[in-house]
């Protein structure tokens, strides 16, 4: 492209929306040529800040994406966002600035500015690879960065994104970028959602005439798509000084929906910034600060940066490795594992498992699976995901686990977010894999001809990986602080989050669920839930999956749990509220034998979502032996307290659900509820203040994977986790839970936990289950109550006038709005029994507003 023409520095004219015209001024720096440029910065001028954000644009915006920056500074912050020279309100120099220049030109203005470290560089687009390589170059000032959808390399194995490639075309180029406002219009036109008409207008003043849009196309033209262009040294200059900064932290906020910077560009800044936090938000696009609230994620980063300093770094208790006592076993030939895939159990002893997970993990290994690799794990519970998850541990792999009960489009997005290197996976997962383009080189755990093979992309087959691994060393082991384990929450509360556990959390884990039940080697385990099952082996006891569909814990038979358990003569049960309530209503389907079997049983334990003291009783009767637990806990940390039956029945009714005392090793405290029914409130051990449980233990989660915002939330104060559950504390330090923080219903009267009405009305003798939901706008909201009469209707309807007055009378500290009847109350895939108080309330506003009654 040609060079532009020449115009003067201005101020943006009055009125933008956002925009407070005290922040601008105009600044003039000299090239070394002599020559004199004027720049449109925006700039609080704090004097002596404790800290600067450098904020640069990207191409074709201006200084105006930082408004809010500016707008929400805290004080002691200076914000200093430029406009570009040819760009914004700055000069038109009337030449073409590529890459290396525009560094230049930034270090002019930050001299001129005066600017001190310490500096946190704020960049987006075209302004990451220019702010980076302003930091190379003031390393010493250099505190922080943050970067939005930007990029500093090309992956060699990839194309340029095929916009950019369609409009690098040189008659498009002008045409879209330079003649016509399409390319800036477009770019907002990626914003999710669509940017308001007054926001449109004010990305677009600086822009209004084909000869103020001159640098939008050379901005386009500069990007380095092939060896000979100008600015290719330049940029690789760039990428290859990132590792002079690898000890910067940096913050990188992520639109996953961008058809320009993908996910591969995060990658590799991620790669190339290893101190880095990343939030990446499935539903933003490129124009990440329009489409979030990033500014408040800046800030607090920057919070937490300013605090890290000054807080020492734990330590973690010395524990042994998650395989030792598989190796402890390694000549033992009682079965490790038993499974009933197919119907007819199949085991694996300890001797074969230590040698097999050795063997799989050597024969990763030189497949090209490295330390810290993701490894998605798409195979069922039972013997082949206990060989796989050991064999990736030893090497340090990450092992990926998302629940196939997200269905596929939970699946998807799941696994589009930990982006694994490699999947492990039956052949129906690997053909998933190649349909839905889940991301990771293809293992499968079966053998399948070679067409097969190619059609489905698969890299090699266990049975490959083992061969490989037969006569090699085993890898060197990963520290207790490398990273484990990713594992998805159920996605019954929002969307599925990816909870990251290093080795250490996962010992503890181990050691606090050995402590807590008196887990010794001649205990064996039936685990009719997966997760549960993988510990079998780490506590170096033998694990049972039964017979059960692995997405249906509802599906689990009396018949098949005491099968089994005669398998191994198994005195530990493990096993959902769904599993056992089926169990319950199955058990006249055993023959006497396994009747019996069940007698051997010495310790049941039921979690996952509220256990009914009903059933426990009734799971009791079958396993008369078993003193029946029921442990409290979450993906984030499990097990947090924990009860008895008798517990249960000793505690008796109240506000919620008892679910016992904090086990050892593990603190609870409450964040109190505002009248708003947001936990506002310093952390206490009071009985009766009703708040969001807080937890804090060795064996907790260490964050949210690419979720930073979500973790620094969830992470307050710091050492804590958040549950998002509701709950109090009573006078004898047990812990009651009334629901999720979510569905706490804001009432005019102030804020009302769910949980204990469900209670109260299912207490009822016909009313087989009970859901508590707001109506209307928040702090307003009305009570409504939905249950599941008995007998069940069939079709949605509302409760007759008995019904209804009788669920009133249970209520007595709000008052109801309506009941309704249904056949059913939708709940969670992979527990088959958390409620879904955020569907039925949504349900139940269209009835109340006059819809149709329809099925939830």
């Amino acid at each position: 492209m040609t060079s532009g023409p020449t115009a003067p520095a201005e101020l943006p004219p009055p009125g933008l929306v956002g925009l407070d015209p005290q922040w601008s001024r105009l600044v003039t720096t000299s090239e070394s040529s002599g020559v004199s440029r004027t720049w449109h910065v925006l700039d609080n001028q704090i004097e002596d800040p404790t800290a600067t954000l450098l904020c640069v644009h990207g191409n074709p915006t201006w200084s105006y994406l930082w408004r809010d920056l500016v707008a929400q500074a805290p004080p002691g912050v200076r914000v200093i966002a430029v406009d570009q020279l040819n760009m914004g309100f700055s000069e038109r120099t009337g030449t073409i600035r590529r890459l290396e220049q525009r560094i230049e030109d930034l270090s002019a203005v930050t001299d001129e500015l005066g600017v001190q470290g310490p500096v946190i560089t704020v960049a987006h687009d075209w302004g990451g690879p220019i702010s980076l390589g302003w930091a190379l170059r003031h390393r010493s000032q250099v505190a922080g960065f943050v970067l939005m959808n930007t990029a500093v390399h090309q992956p060699a194995e990839s194309l340029a994104p095929r916009l950019i490639r369609m409009v690098r075309s040189r008659w498009i180029l002008r045409l879209a970028c330079v003649a016509t406002p399409i390319f800036l219009r477009g770019a907002l036109m990626l914003a999710r959602p669509r940017l308001a008409r007054p926001i449109r207008l004010a990305y677009q003043a600086p822009y209004r005439r084909a000869d103020r849009r001159s640098a939008i196309g050379e901005f386009v033209e500069d990007i380095p798509l092939s060896e000979t262009h100008p600015s290719k040294r330049s940029l690789e200059a760039v990428a290859a000084g990132l590792a002079q900064l690898a000890d910067v932290p940096a913050l990188l906020l992520w639109g996953a929906s961008d058809p320009i910077f993908s996910d591969r560009y995060l990658s590799d800044l991620a790669s190339r910034l290893p101190r880095s936090e990343i939030h990446r938000f499935s539903d933003a696009g490129h124009m990440i600060s329009e489409d979030k609230d990033a500014a408040a994620a800046v800030y607090a980063w920057v919070d937490q940066l300013q605090e890290s300093e000054q807080r020492p770094a734990s330590t973690p208790v010395e524990r042994d490795p998650l395989w030792s006592e598989i190796d402890r076993r390694s000549d033992d030939d009682a079965p490790a594992v038993v499974d009933f895939e197919g119907g007819a159990p199949a085991s694996m002893s300890f001797r074969e498992l230590a040698l097999d997970t050795k063997r799989v993990a050597a024969g990763l290994a030189d497949l090209g699976v490295a330390k810290g690799d993701r490894v998605a794990l798409m195979v069922p519970p039972g013997i082949d995901l206990a060989v796989c998850v050991y064999g990736c541990w030893r090497l340090g792999a990450v092992v990926v686990v998302a629940d196939a009960g997200l269905g596929a489009r939970g699946m998807s997005r799941a696994l589009a977010s930990a982006k694994p290197d490699y999947l492990i996976g039956v052949p129906k997962a690997i053909a998933a894999a190649r349909a839905l383009r889940w991301p990771g080189a293809r293992i499968s755990t079966m053998e399948m001809p070679a067409s097969r093979k190619r059609l489905l992309g698969v890299l090699a087959t266990i049975e490959d990986v083992r061969s490989r691994g037969e006569n090699l060393p085993e890898p060197p082991e990963p520290s207790d602080f490398d990273f484990a384990g990713i594992g998805f929450t159920s996605g019954a509360t929002g969307p599925a989050k990816g909870v990251a556990y290093r080795h250490s959390q996962l010992q503890a884990q181990r050691d606090a669920l050995i402590d807590l039940y008196g887990i010794t080697g001649t205990d064996r385990l039936v685990a009719a839930f997966g997760p549960f099952a993988l510990f079998g082996p780490s506590m170096g006891i033998t694990s049972v999956v039964p017979e059960m569909e692995v997405t249906s814990p509802g599906s689990l038979t009396a018949p098949a749990l005491a099968r089994s358990v005669q398998a191994v003569s198994a005195n530990l049960v493990f096993a959902s509220p769904a599993a056992l309530r089926n169990v319950v209503a199955t058990a006249a389907n055993m023959t006497s034998n396994e009747a019996e079997a069940l007698q051997g049983v010495r310790l049941l334990m039921s979690a996952g979502a509220p256990v009914p003291a009903e059933i426990l009783r009734a799971a009791g009767m079958l396993m008369p032996n078993a003193e029946a637990h029921t442990p409290y806990g979450m993906t984030e940390v499990l097990p947090v307290a924990d009860i008895t039956l008798s517990g249960i029945e000793e505690a008796g009714s109240g506000d919620g659900v008892c679910v016992g005392p904090p086990v050892p090793g593990v603190d609870v405290a409450i964040s109190p509820l505002d009248f708003d029914g947001r936990a506002t409130g310093s952390l206490t051990n009071q009985s009766g203040v009703v708040g969001e449980v807080c937890i804090r233990a060795a064996h907790m989660r260490d964050g949210y994977d690419k979720l930073w915002i979500t973790e620094d939330a969830a992470s307050q104060p710091v050492g804590w986790h958040r549950s998002g559950d509701v709950g109090h504390l009573d006078e004898l330090g047990r812990l009651w839970i009334g629901g999720r923080m979510g569905h706490i219903v804001t009432t005019a009267s102030g804020p009302v936990t769910p949980v204990g009405i469900e209670h109260s009305v299912g207490e009822l003798a016909d009313v087989v289950h009970a859901a508590v939901v707001g109506v209307g706008p928040a702090g307003t909201q009305q009570v409504v109550v939905v249950v599941v009469p008995r007998p069940r209707p069939r079709r949605p309807d509302l409760a007759d006038e008995d019904l209804a007055d009788r669920v009133r009378a249970r209520v007595d500290i709000t008052d109801v709005a309506a009941v309704l009847t249904v056949p059913s109350l939708p709940v969670d895939k992979r527990h088959n029994s958390k409620i879904d108080r955020t569907r039925i309330s949504r349900w139940a506003e269209g009835v109340l507003s006059g819809r149709r009654m329809s099925k939830i």
